[in-house]
């Protein structure tokens, strides 16, 4: 690979961006250097790369200033470095302050100046808050894709996502569809790749083997490395390392939103 890639990863609460992203850092993993920082407050994005929750960045700093590389980098499945930026309680500060305060730390460290092979960024869809921004706005990430499924909520937010993007003026690689199982979902999730000027660039079925991975702590490539789903992630990781075709996305406004949508009734 002739340069690293920093790839953050977008998308609503719940919509599968940390089993993506463990996924695809597990399958970079047999050739690469991965490292993940996970920007989601809940703090669960590397789970099932170490086996375990790992202490964020925000609690170590509680218990000591001087937090050095060992405290904060914990390698998992693979050999894939793994760091989570952590939050506040529930209803308690700034959920994004977390991810301003990780990737000052991992500055000050000098990780990012290793040049791992791949970096993934995964991060929560509240591009409104400007610590989830961060990734973008300061230049660690140098392209995104949106997790979505074909339900409302989710390509809702993938839509505002979108307008975060375009005002960043980062460059959009694609949709990953993870899909739900809705009516007519991938026909959905095109259609709104095509309106919003982008592609759909992976396409993960919905499957148990997801959850009966996550309840043993474990990616479903380390898990169940021979199974079909295994090789979709497989697939989703070569054609994100291969992809040059981004752009600045056209999101939809409310109304544009709401027709489109209703299209699929």
């Amino acid at each position: 690979m002739s340069k690293s890639k920093h790839i953050a990863i977008y998308g609503k609460g719940g919509i599968g961006k940390s089993t993506t992203v463990s996924n695809l850092a597990a399958s970079y993993s047999a050739d690469k250097d991965v490292l993940v920082i996970g920007c989601d407050p809940k703090a669960d994005t590397t789970r099932t790369l170490v086996g375990r929750r790992i202490p964020t960045i925000l609690d170590i700093l509680k218990e000591k200033r001087d937090a050095q590389e060992e405290d904060v980098l914990f390698p998992g499945y693979g050999g894939v470095m793994c760091v989570e930026s952590g939050g506040p309680e529930p209803g308690v500060g700034c959920a994004g302050r977390g991810v301003i305060v990780a990737m000052k730390l991992l500055e000050n460290l000098e990780v990012f100046s290793r040049d791992p092979d791949v970096i993934i960024y995964d991060v929560l869809g509240d591009v409104v808050c400007g610590g989830f921004a961060v990734p973008l706005r300061e230049d660690y990430a140098d392209e995104v894709y949106i997790v979505t499924s074909g339900e409302y909520m989710a390509l809702y937010a993938a839509n505002n996502i979108s307008k975060g993007i375009k005002k960043l003026k980062s460059n959009l690689g694609g949709i990953i569809c993870n899909c739900r199982g809705i009516h007519r979902e991938l026909e959905i999730v095109e259609e709104f790749a095509h309106q919003i000027g982008s592609k759909v660039i992976g396409v993960i079925p919905r499957s148990e083997l997801v959850q009966q991975s996550e309840i043993h702590a474990k990616t479903v490539l380390e898990k169940f490395p021979e199974s079909e789903q295994a090789q979709k992630y497989r697939e989703l990781s070569k054609a994100v390392l291969e992809n040059d075709d981004f752009v600045i996305p056209q999101p939809m406004d409310a109304d544009e939103f709401d027709e489109f949508f209703r299209g699929f009734q």
